[in-house]
């Protein structure tokens, strides 16, 4: 008998793990007489030993890398481009460039402290990954598990609220959108454009709806870069000049990370890349830069047009009423994709979480009724639809009714998610996710890497609170607005 073991190769983590020897079965020959036999390897000293099927090894994988990327361009590129150059005019070019890589950067960090944490939690909970659907753990699970029913409930509280806020903003803002184009009242567009991609989600499924995102999100990249190429050539950016004002840099920062955020994909990332680490870094740093360089090149071509106008105009206006080389309505297919791709990931994200408080209630009931496994499997099968309907539905109406009653409902929205709901839910706390999970786990073996990683956590930390802070004085008119 042949059996080769070998420690397995590991990329860094923020949480190591035990050493563990994977020995691959290659061949087994039997002396005399061959009968199958089945091989057990019980674990010495600690160490685990795994039979691994090499042809399961050999599978392909679920989820694709440019899958990934497309989600987190398609969230982050979404309705806050439209609203960034009208608020970060008053500052100037260079200021709200240097704001924007900074807080890219720092929104960077985040997302992989909260991968790490989910990906960490799904190996400890030992979740499989379906063929058809994504298990994906919550920001309020990870919360719970990590700090504990407070921190669970205020994560819960902070999301929903983030959730509804960023739905009513893209509602709000596609209705606004096709009405330039259908002469038809605001909010019945707006139901409607929402109601397509739902329809999408809901019936075509995960793979489905993954294919049409990506497509989506080229045809939106596309036409960026087709806008920012015939705004150059035709005079919309006149250089780097112009008045800079640091002091109204604050002012810029709720909307900057409302355009860069993507961190509600952050547990179906890690779900639909079935954990892998280093295929959810690659992901989230190729498609966090894309959007920072379309942003960066978007806000000075429609500064600089703004700049050559005597009057205070919204420079997306301008560019809707420009007349270079069919340029309004490429402004207007791309405000529709913007919203399109942002809503798909933001749906998507915040069913799902949905679908597991309500599976969570489901199993509940069922051990209270003293439900057997087969019977409990079966309800399961037969409610997953209903629950998927359930969940969407609650996604949905609220949305549909604030967007619609609510006057100016996609400004407010904007404001109230980027100032305060992602700055608490993704600014706050990872870090303080991470910092609950290394203590747990600061044993002897664990404390260098414990001791690297905390003044991370601390910093991020620090700005978090920073920023918070800075968004309350600028709403109570302490700050210069």
């Amino acid at each position: 008998m042949n059996l080769h073991c070998r420690p397995p190769s590991r990329s860094w983590s923020l949480f190591p793990q035990e050493s563990t020897t994977i020995c691959l079965k290659f061949r087994i020959h039997f002396d005399g007489v061959r009968q199958a036999q089945s091989l057990k390897l019980s674990p010495i000293r600690r160490r685990k030993c795994i039979v691994l099927n090499l042809q399961e090894e050999s599978a392909k994988k679920k989820g694709t890398i440019a899958g990934a990327i497309s989600l987190i361009i398609g969230t982050s590129i979404g309705s806050g481009i439209l609203a960034l150059p009208k608020k970060t005019s008053p500052a100037g070019l260079l200021p709200s460039s240097i704001s924007m890589t900074l807080c890219w950067a720092f929104l960077l960090v985040e997302a992989l402290l909260l991968v790490e944490v989910n990906v960490e939690l799904l190996k400890r909970r030992n979740v499989n990954i379906k063929k058809d659907e994504l298990e994906v753990l919550s920001i309020r699970t990870m919360a719970q598990e990590t700090l504990g029913e407070f921190g669970g409930a205020l994560a819960t509280i902070t999301y929903v609220f983030l959730g509804y806020t960023s739905m009513i903003a893209y509602v709000s803002k596609s209705g606004e959108i096709l009405n330039h184009l259908i002469d038809l009242p605001k909010s019945i567009l707006g139901i409607f454009f929402t109601a397509l991609f739902t329809i999408l989600i809901f019936v075509g499924g995960t793979r489905t709806t993954d294919r049409v995102n990506q497509w989506l999100t080229i045809s939106m990249i596309g036409l960026l870069v087709a806008i920012e190429v015939v705004a150059i050539v035709f005079g919309g950016w006149s250089g780097i000049g112009g008045n800079d004002d640091w002091g109204k840099v604050p002012a810029t920062i709720p909307v900057i990370i409302f355009s860069l955020v993507y961190h509600d994909l952050a547990p179906v990332l890690c779900a639909y890349l079935e954990g892998d680490l280093r295929r959810i870094r690659a992901s989230i740093l190729v498609g966090s830069f894309v959007p920072l360089l379309g942003l960066l090149i978007w806000d000075a071509v429609a500064l600089g047009l703004s700049e050559q106008v005597d009057q205070v105009v919204d420079p997306v206006e301008l560019l809707m009423r420009v007349s270079w080389g069919g340029m309004s309505f490429m402004v207007e297919a791309f405000s529709l994709l913007a919203v399109g791709t942002s809503l798909i990931g933001t749906l998507l994200g915040f069913s799902e979480f949905f679908k597991e408080q309500l599976n969570k209630l489901l199993t509940i009931s069922a051990q209270k009724l003293k439900i057997s496994d087969s019977e409990l499997g079966l309800r399961k099968w037969w409610v997953s639809k209903k629950t998927s309907f359930i969940a969407t539905a609650m996604v949905i109406a609220p949305s549909l009714f604030v967007s619609t009653t609510v006057p100016d409902a996609f400004s407010a929205a904007t404001d109230i998610a980027g100032g305060y709901c992602m700055t608490v839910l993704y600014g706050v706390f990872p870090p303080a996710m991470a910092w609950a999970m290394l203590s747990k786990n600061s044993g002897d073996q664990n404390k260098k890497a414990v001791s690297k990683a905390r003044p991370t956590l601390i910093c991020a930390g620090l700005l978090a609170g920073v920023i918070l802070v800075e968004q309350i004085l600028q709403d109570l008119s302490i700050l210069p607005s």
